[in-house]
């Protein structure tokens, strides 16, 4: 039985011994130094600020219309027995060209027949003056003194001068109506539409069709009052070359096209329901009739964006959009690459950038990485940087 509890003791006190030797011997072992975990401050992208002048682009946007659009209109009655080739929706004329013609003979023979009584009244004023004289003639061997108006013919004279206006009018009434049986193009123009055809019997101011002129295309565009500030000033009467230039852009078939006008005028009237004025962009030759090969045609409804050449202003800083806040504030990288919230005066937002007046100085860094909470005082790095002001943990 004493032989058992030998046995059982004796494993117990080995183990135990082994454990507090290890304990002794990791106790006397010294402690590996502690070493902290580098934290480097963000890294940020910015840019430097340059102040300087800027040049202004205004933009806007309309649908290119003609400068005259008429409604061609029959001043004469009659058969249609001639039409031009050209004459269909699209066909181009220019100005005093035949666009069709009214079938003449009974102009014709109304022309004769004024040119007989013009004939007539001519002879009737000769052969009255000449009684007038045989009148006056015998009135004088029988008596003398005043001869009376009424005895020397005078008033039989006026009426058949009367007479003779009279078919001079009608003459050249006939001439005009002959000549109208050609109906021609009032302007170089493009035919939008057409009402009439060969062999239709038409009566007169019949409408024939809508005519577009093609020297000149017009934009009408709307302007905020800032924008009108950002526009020079048109001087009325100077070259249209001198007026601000404007150029437009629109997609054509997948690939964008380019024109250039100018701004010719201003309506000056603000528009009482959305406030802001209209203008007017106009583009010479849109259809490129002089067939030049830098630029193509500019058909009237297409509808095109432009920018509109402005003013120059001096002393301004230009960010990107997203650099700013909605609060008017940007964020400086100062020298010591901290974070700090500066207000700025704004002079003008556009699509893609801010214009600031104020605020910021020439060289100074504005941070443009957007971080999710940046704080007044927080440390970053920027590229290209070694950064001196890591921290580590523990410290």
């Amino acid at each position: 039985m004493a032989v058992k509890k030998r046995l059982i003791i004796v494993p117990i006190l080995i183990i135990t011994a082994a454990i507090l030797i290890f304990m002794a011997l990791s106790s006397s072992r010294p402690t590996p130094p502690r070493q902290g975990v580098e934290r480097l401050p963000v890294l940020v992208e910015y840019t430097v600020i340059e102040v300087g002048p800027v040049r202004f682009q205004v933009p806007t946007q309309g649908n290119v219309m003609p400068r005259f659009a008429t409604q061609l209109t029959a001043e004469v009655g009659g058969r249609i027995h001639w039409v031009s080739p050209r004459f269909v929706a699209g066909g181009f004329f220019s100005k005093g060209e035949v666009l069709l013609r009214i079938d003449d003979f009974d102009f014709r023979t109304a022309l004769e027949e004024a040119k007989a009584n013009l004939a007539r009244a001519q002879a009737m004023v000769a052969e009255e003056r000449a009684r007038g004289q045989v009148a006056e003639a015998e009135w004088r061997s029988i008596q003398a003194g005043e001869i009376p108006e009424l005895g020397l013919r005078r008033p039989q004279l006026a009426s058949e001068l009367a007479n003779l206006q009279s078919a001079q009018a009608r003459l050249a009434q006939a001439e005009r109506n002959l000549e109208r049986t050609e109906i021609k193009a009032p302007f170089n123009g493009v035919l939008q539409s057409r009402n009439v055809n060969l062999g239709q019997f038409i009566p007169a101011n019949a409408n024939i069709g809508s005519f577009f002129g093609t020297d000149v295309a017009e934009i009408r565009v709307a302007l905020s009052e800032f924008d009108l500030a950002l526009l020079p000033a048109i001087e009325p009467g100077a070259a249209v070359d001198t007026f601000p230039t404007a150029i437009l852009k629109a997609e054509v078939a997948g690939e964008s096209r380019q024109w250039q006008g100018h701004l010719i005028r201003t309506e000056g009237v603000i528009d009482a329901d959305s406030r802001v004025t209209y203008a007017v962009i106009a583009v010479e030759d849109p259809y490129n009739l002089a067939e030049d090969a830098d630029r193509s045609a500019l058909p009237f409804g297409r509808f095109v964006r432009m920018q509109l050449q402005g003013i120059e202003v001096n002393d301004l800083v230009e960010l990107p959009r997203y650099a700013v806040t909605s609060n008017q504030q940007v964020w400086v990288i100062t020298p010591e690459r901290t974070l700090e919230l500066r207000d700025v005066e704004i002079f003008r937002r556009d699509r893609n950038a801010v214009y600031i007046r104020s605020g910021l100085a020439a060289g100074e860094l504005v941070m443009l990485t957007q971080l999710e909470n940046p704080l007044n005082g927080l440390r970053v790095r920027i590229p290209g940087e070694e950064n001196p002001h890591a921290t580590a943990d523990g410290e």
